[in-house]
C-alpha cells in the first residue's frame, strides 16, 4: 500500500486525501460534499479516501489523530491538512491553494 499512495499523492495535480473510518458518522456527513466538489473541479484535482481502520500505517505517517482529516497534497508534498467536517467552501478554499 505504502509505495501505490506514495504514486498516487507524487503528481502534479493536487490530490486531497480524506482519512477515514465506516464507523465515523462525521465522515459519512463529508462524503456528499467531497463528491459535490469533485463534480465542480472535475480532472483538476483527484480525491482519494483512505480507510484509516486498513491503512494504519499510512494515517500514522502523516499524523492523522483524528477523522475525517484531509491532506492536501501537490508532486508528494503536503501543502494543507485539516481534520474535522468542513464545509463545501472551506474544502473548495483548501484545495484551491494549490490549483
Amino acid at each position: 500500500m505504502k509505495e501505490s499512495f506514495s504514486q498516487l499523492i507524487n503528481k502534479d495535480t493536487p490530490v486531497l486525501v480524506d482519512f477515514y473510518a465506516d464507523w465515523c458518522g462525521p465522515c459519512q456527513s463529508m462524503a456528499p460534499i467531497l463528491k459535490e466538489v469533485a463534480g465542480e473541479l472535475g480532472d483538476k484535482v483527484k480525491i482519494i479516501k483512505v480507510d484509516v481502520d486498513k491503512n494504519q500505517a499510512v494515517a500514522q505517517k502523516f499524523g492523522v489523530r483524528g477523522i475525517p482529516n484531509f491532506i492536501l497534497f501537490k508532486n508528494g508534498k503536503v501543502i494543507s491538512q485539516r481534520a474535522g467536517m468542513m464545509t463545501k467552501r472551506d474544502l473548495s478554499q483548501m484545495i484551491s491553494q494549490a490549483i
